[in-house]
């Protein structure tokens, strides 16, 4: 029993060494991508001014995108660049820009278009270590008009910590994913069957970059209702998490719809 002890001991020591080191690399890694996008963003607009739309501003960008895709592979679309610049009028003050924030919450952050509640986004989201999903659901529910609408602003205050709560560490599941293995054109109108299909494709890409655990179960699984066919896009099953994990693929916005859809699947699955 002692010796066990022991072993369990070690354990949770060494495995706090391994948590920390891989928070220490992700933190790294954000920080330099924020770093550098927000440097990016400004070489941009000293060199097109103002209007990066007008015909110079095009041409300039036309180049330094195709030139960057060749040498470092997609990611430096003139889509990516143009938000790179906006990034960077947005927060001028490079002082100000949060190494604990990845690029994923920046992006988020430029949708507010009201600049104290996108300030008010950042301080918390840094201050409280928010993930991308905690600070999405906070800035979807207006969550910086109701503490100010509040009189009770600590109750408000506390609701986010017993909404989402933050994983130990983020390498069973991803957030976000990155997709760009997938080669897909750069056509904003391919179809959801055109992702299915480069997803199953490049399925063993596809699982690396899901995280640890995850098999293939299912495609277009067929769920049926009161007579009428549903067909979920992929499932996957977690051995770590001991779940399944149900994929429907949608490139426009989701809707109410979607979520009522995926809930009556999990809900079967779950019954089964």
């Amino acid at each position: 029993m002692e010796n066990t002890a022991q072993s369990e001991d070690a354990y949770r020591s060494i495995r706090g060494y391994v948590v920390d080191a891989q928070r220490q690399v992700y933190s790294a890694v954000n920080s330099a991508m924020v770093t550098a996008y927000w440097n990016i963003g400004k070489a941009i607009y000293e060199v097109c001014g103002e209007n990066d739309r007008a015909a110079y501003g095009k041409q300039v960008l036309q180049y330094v995108s195709e030139r960057l895709t060749v040498e470092f592979g997609k990611g430096y679309s003139i889509r990516n660049l143009r938000n790179m610049r906006r990034f960077y009028l947005m927060f001028q003050i490079r002082q100000t820009v949060s190494a604990e924030l990845s690029w994923s919450h920046y992006q988020l952050l430029m949708r507010v278009e009201d600049e104290n509640a996108r300030n008010f986004y950042e301080q918390e989201a840094a201050k409280s270590d928010w993930s991308v999903r905690q600070l999405q659901r906070q800035i979807n529910t207006m969550y910086y008009n109701r503490i100010l609408a509040s009189k009770d602003k600590d109750s408000v205050s506390a609701e986010i910590q017993t909404t989402v709560p933050k994983p130990e560490y983020e390498t069973i599941i991803k957030d976000p994913y990155v997709l760009e293995f997938l080669d897909l054109p750069q056509n904003e109108h391919f179809y959801e069957s055109d992702l299915e299909q480069a997803l199953i494709d490049h399925l063993q890409k596809f699982l690396l970059e899901l995280g640890r655990g995850f098999s293939f179960v299912a495609r277009q699984k067929r769920i049926t209702f009161d007579g009428r066919h549903f067909y979920v896009d992929l499932i996957f099953y977690n051995y770590i998490l001991k779940c399944f994990v149900l994929i429907d693929l949608k490139t426009e916005d989701l809707t109410h719809q979607d979520i009522g859809q995926m809930q009556m699947y999990v809900n079967y699955l779950r019954g089964k």
